[in-house]
């Protein structure tokens, strides 16, 4: 316990020293935008054939049925959720608590046996949080998926990039983006964002 407490203290995110450059370029009024970070949330990489006995052991394990197809994001997105990402393959989500050690362990027992995987990948990627009515412009600046709300409604998650930066996209919200750039690509994929923000800020001004 204590030390899982150290390294809690310890820690740090991929763009923690990025949190006053992110402040800073806030935009505010009609075309508001803001872009934070969301760390240390628990991230676990799942693989198992949808239907078989893995997949049933995973979803009794998670209390979320998998995802059936691309897009589709199952479960709370407030909370637990998973994200579809290949016809076997998925990234279970909880961003109601921090990473701790010991998150996939269930999930591994669940699998004794069984083919598939329970990973713990939480280091893997950071969250990026795109809010406002500006958010989805800023995205379409470098994100060649259609990100019209017909076709990318609330609760969808897609692997697409934003720049040259594959990333996992998740709306969250009406007006609100996760995007999961992995940890090494977090600095670039931050100063981007903020570079696309500016149009915003000049706007306002004016």
């Amino acid at each position: 316990m204590a030390e899982n407490l150290m390294t809690r203290t310890l820690r740090t995110s991929p763009a923690a020293h990025l949190a006053t450059l992110m402040a800073e370029a806030e935009v505010t009024g009609a075309r508001a935008v803001s872009l934070r970070e969301l760390p240390f949330a628990v991230q676990i990489g799942l693989r198992a054939t949808p239907g078989s006995a893995s997949a049933r052991a995973l979803e009794a394990a998670l209390g979320v049925a998998l995802p059936a197809r691309h897009g589709e994001v199952a479960g709370d997105g407030a909370g637990e959720h998973v994200l579809w990402l290949g016809p076997d393959e998925f990234l279970a989500v909880d961003v109601s608590r921090e990473q701790s050690t010991g998150d996939a362990d269930a999930l591994e027992a669940a699998l004794e046996g069984l083919p598939g995987q329970a990973l713990d990948l939480s280091a893997n990627r950071t969250i990026l949080v795109l809010s406002g009515p500006s958010a989805r412009e800023v995205l379409e600046k470098g994100c060649q998926a259609d990100l019209h709300p017909r076709a990318f409604p609330v609760g969808r998650g897609i692997v697409t990039a934003v720049g040259p930066v594959p990333v996992l996209l998740h709306r969250s919200g009406e007006q609100e983006y996760r995007v999961y750039p992995r940890a090494s690509f977090a600095e670039f994929l931050v100063r981007w964002l903020v570079d696309s923000m500016q149009e915003f800020r000049q706007e306002d001004v004016l």
